[in-house]
């Protein structure tokens, strides 16, 4: 009864407080080829977690807003932007270490104000360069990206060069700091270092080929122990989409690459990283099968992704955010449907089922159903998401529940 009630103030504070914002905004034209587009991004969210472990059951509350603007003149920008994340309900684990012993399972969503995005840079025909602190996101985020899952985004300090000639896409970054999703209250709120990401690619139709090389040399000394995640890795991706008649439509993900120890990581090892994934799209149904292996060297260290978007790879329930040493085989299928339906416009729905597996040893670690459904009501987007996993060698049996409600321009 508790947490339905707690799921409906949820729903009735986001209807409350946002019809001023319902209505996308446009850039601003405030001279000759110059724009100002304001940003605004706000979420409210819902996270209960309920662990078969001695934690208490997580019920977080928390609302999240970004704010800022973007100036623009003839390809020069500046931006700007601001974010802060409030916990209505401190009922959760919130991972920053000075609040004391938790006895709640963990919502990695603290309260939070911060400089987000602060950057100058050029950018015209997909030619340019960024300098500040800036979103990056790599091609499908398995390698580099934004955490956009949490309500406190993954931001980079770095200096970023883009590219395009003809059908040939070329992307360089340097970055001295890894902002992370923890918040500037934790010891990870940063993870500085030299961090090098390359990443190149051409479109040869219907085939996307992509190669990359990603060098992460962490600090040592920093308040948390970013070393073992030092590591170099190379590799290359492949997609392709392929129509199949006028109703069908064959999609194509393949992937592989090898990581190393890098830097002043004190473990030697080194592993192979693949995935494989096959999609059709028929009558609206979008139907997928993959596998993933995050390979482990004899079970002295396994391939890590810490830039990654990792809600979005291995179950949302998130019990592999870390690969364990003895590495990670994923099996899964998902189906997905979209709807046409006047009352609830952008309504879909989807189901995931992953296997999991150690690559060293083969050890059975569990299996993970998901679920979503999400529209929108006007210019709010509404999403209820569920995740179920059940723990045979690793971990414990986590249930996690989402509702959330967001409205952006």
């Amino acid at each position: 009864m508790r947490r339905s009630i707690i799921l409906l103030a949820a729903v009735s504070a986001i209807g409350l407080s946002t019809p001023a914002l319902a209505a996308p905004g446009d850039p601003v034209k405030i001279g000759d080829g110059v724009t100002l587009d304001p940003i605004i991004d706000l979420r409210i969210r819902y996270e209960g977690v309920d662990q078969d472990n001695a934690l208490q059951d997580a019920d977080a509350i928390t609302a999240r807003l970004r704010a800022g603007a973007e100036l623009k003149a003839d390809g020069f920008f500046v931006l700007v932007e601001g974010e802060g994340t409030l916990a209505i309900g401190t009922d959760y684990n919130d991972t920053i270490p000075g609040n004391g012993v938790e006895p709640y399972s963990v919502v990695a969503d603290p309260d939070n104000v911060e400089l987000n995005r602060a950057a100058i840079g050029y950018m015209k025909g997909g030619n340019g360069i960024t300098v500040g602190r800036q979103r990056i996101i790599l091609d499908n985020s398995r390698w580099v990206g934004n955490v956009g899952w949490r309500q406190n985004e993954q931001t980079f300090d770095a200096v970023r060069a883009q590219g395009k000639i003809g059908p040939v896409t070329l992307d360089a970054t340097y970055s001295n700091s890894q902002r992370t999703i923890f918040g500037v209250d934790s010891p990870r709120e940063h993870m500085d270092g030299d961090l090098i990401l390359l990443n190149g690619g051409i479109d040869m139709k219907p085939f996307k080929i992509k190669g990359f090389a990603y060098l992460l040399d962490y600090d040592a000394g920093q308040p948390f122990n970013s070393l073992p995640f030092s590591s170099q890795t190379y590799g290359g991706l492949v997609t392709g989409s392929i129509p199949l008649g006028k109703s069908f439509k064959l999609e194509i993900v393949a992937s592989y690459a090898r990581q190393s120890d890098y830097g002043a990581n004190p473990t030697n090892y080194s592993a192979d990283y693949f995935a494989g994934e096959l999609g059709a799209s028929v009558a609206g149904f979008s139907l997928k099968a993959g596998y993933e292996e995050l390979g482990s060297d004899h079970g002295i260290a396994a391939v890590q992704t810490p830039l990654a978007t990792l809600h979005a790879f291995n179950g949302w329930a998130d019990l592999f955010l870390t690969t364990p040493a003895s590495g990670l085989r994923d099996y899964y299928v998902s189906a997905g449907k979209g709807f046409k339906l006047k009352a609830l416009p952008g309504l879909n729905a989807m189901v995931v089922y992953h296997k999991f597996e150690a690559d060293f040893g083969g050890a059975d670690y569990g299996d993970e159903i998901d679920a979503q459904v999400g529209f929108k009501l006007g210019g709010i987007g509404l999403l209820a998401k569920y995740a179920h996993y059940n723990a045979d060698s690793f971990s414990v049996d986590t249930d996690k529940f989402w509702l959330q409600a967001e409205i952006k321009y």
